[in-house]
C-alpha cells in the first residue's frame, strides 16, 4: 500500500506548476518510472490566478491580466523485464495566457499573448545492482505562439500596436537520470537532467507602421535539473520533496522585426520581446500519510525565491509560496483516484519600463489523476 501514499504525494507536488519561473507549466517529473508493474494514468488540472497591478504615473489599474487555464497529461509505463522499464509521457511543459483588459487606461490595456506546447517523452529505465537504476530517453516538443500587444516606442514617444503569429515547430531534446531506492523504508532519490530544446520559428509580424513582415527567430526551451526524493520516517508516513533548477536565462522571444524596430536593434535580451534575467530554483517539501488501506493524503509546501528585480510586462510575477493538499482513494486493487488543491501566494513584482506595481496577488489550482495498474 505504499504505492497509494506515494501517488497522493506526487500529485500534490506536481498539481499545477502555475506561477513557477518563466512560462513553465510542468515539473517534468519521472515518477511514473517507479510505479510497480504495468501502469497508466491520466491527469487534468486547472489554475486560476488573480494578477493585477497599478500604473504609478496616473494610478490606472491593469485589471486581472492572467486568465485561468487548464492542463492535461498522460502516462504509460510497461515493465519489459525484471531489469528494464519503458515509460511514455505526454504533457504541456510550456504555456502562457496573457490578457490585459481593454479600456482601463493602463499602458498595456488590450494586450494579449499565448504560448501553447505539447511534449511526448519516451524513457527507458535499467535496474542495476545495489538498488541503483539509470534512465534516459528522447523528448519531442511542439510549440507555437501569438501576441497582439500595445508596446512602448521610443521613436513614437508612446504606445503603438504590435502583432506576432508564429509557426508551429516540433523539435527534440533528451533526458538522462539516475536513481537509488531502498524499498524497505520507501526511500528513493532520482536526479534527472532535461536538455534544452531549440526551436527555429517562422513568424508574421505586424509592425507599428502597419507593415507586415515575414521573419524568423530562435527560441530555446531551457535545460533543467530535477531532484525528487522520498523516505519513510514513521509507520505509514513519508517525507518527500523536490528541487528543480531551470536555466531560464537561455529563453527569449526576439523576432527579427521587433528587435530591429521596437527593440532598438539591441543584441541579446535587451532587444527581446520576452527574456529573463535570472534562473530559478523551485523547492517542494511535504509529508504524506496513509490513513487506511484505501485512503491516504499529503500536504506539500512550495517556494520559489523572490528576486526583487524588475520583471517583464507579460509576466509580472516574482517568485511564490504555495501549499498543496492531496487525497488518494484506492477504488479497487488496480484503480486509484487522486485529487489535489493548491493555493499560491504570488510574489510581488515591479515591471520593466513603466514600473507597474503588481502586489497582493494569488491563485488557486486543482488537479485530478486516475491511475490504473495492470
Amino acid at each position: 500500500m505504499k504505492r497509494v501514499l506515494t501517488s497522493a504525494a506526487v500529485l500534490a507536488l506536481c498539481a499545477g506548476a502555475a506561477q513557477a519561473g518563466g512560462v513553465e507549466r510542468s515539473s517534468q517529473s519521472v515518477g511514473i518510472l517507479f510505479e510497480k508493474g504495468n501502469y497508466a494514468e491520466f491527469s487534468i488540472g486547472g489554475f486560476n490566478p488573480d494578477v493585477s497591478g497599478t500604473f504609478p504615473t496616473n494610478g490606472a489599474q491593469s485589471g486581472d491580466m492572467a486568465p485561468g487555464y487548464g492542463t492535461f497529461s498522460l502516462g504509460y509505463k510497461q515493465a519489459l523485464s525484471d531489469k528494464l522499464d519503458l515509460a511514455v509521457i505526454v504533457d504541456q511543459p510550456l504555456g502562457a495566457n496573457v490578457h490585459y483588459p481593454s479600456g482601463t487606461g493602463y499602458p498595456f490595456a488590450g494586450s494579449t499573448a499565448k504560448i501553447k506546447s505539447t511534449a511526448i517523452t519516451a524513457l527507458l529505465r535499467h535496474k542495476l545492482e545495489n538498488n541503483v537504476s539509470i534512465y534516459g530517453g528522447i523528448r519531442s516538443q511542439t510549440v507555437s505562439g501569438k501576441a497582439d500587444l500595445s508596446v512602448y516606442s521610443t521613436a513614437a514617444m508612446g504606445y503603438v500596436p504590435y502583432k506576432l503569429d508564429t509557426s508551429t515547430e516540433t523539435d527534440f531534446g533528451y533526458v538522462v537520470g539516475v536513481a537509488w531506492e531502498k524499498p524497505e523504508i520507501a526511500a528513493r532519490v532520482a536526479l534527472t537532467y532535461n536538455s534544452k530544446i531549440t526551436h527555429n520559428f517562422s513568424a508574421t509580424e505586424v509592425l507599428p507602421t502597419t507593415a507586415t513582415l515575414n521573419s524568423t527567430f530562435e527560441t530555446v526551451s531551457p535545460e533543467s535539473v530535477n531532484l525528487e526524493f522520498q523516505t519513510g520516517i514513521a509507520a505509514d508516513t513519508l517525507l518527500l520533496g523536490s528541487v528543480r533548477w531551470v536555466h531560464w536565462t537561455q529563453f527569449q522571444i526576439a523576432p527579427d522585426g521587433y528587435r530591429a524596430t521596437l527593440g532598438g536593434g539591441a543584441a541579446g535580451k535587451d532587444g527581446a520581446l520576452v527574456s529573463y534575467d535570472d534562473n530559478t530554483i523551485t523547492y517542494n517539501l511535504g509529508v504524506g500519510r496513509k490513513f487506511t488501506d484505501q485512503w491516504s493524503g499529503a500536504v506539500i509546501f512550495g517556494y520559489e525565491k523572490h528576486t526583487g528585480k524588475p520583471t517583464g510586462n507579460l509576466g509580472p510575477t516574482d517568485g511564490y509560496k504555495s501549499v498543496s493538499l492531496a487525497a488518494s482513494y484506492q477504488a479497487t486493487d488496480n484503480i486509484k483516484v487522486t485529487g489535489g488543491l493548491r493555493y499560491v501566494d504570488i510574489g510581488d513584482a515591479t515591471t520593466k519600463s513603466i514600473n507597474g506595481d503588481f502586489s497582493g496577488n494569488s491563485g488557486w489550482g486543482a488537479g485530478l489523476r486516475v491511475g490504473i495498474s495492470f
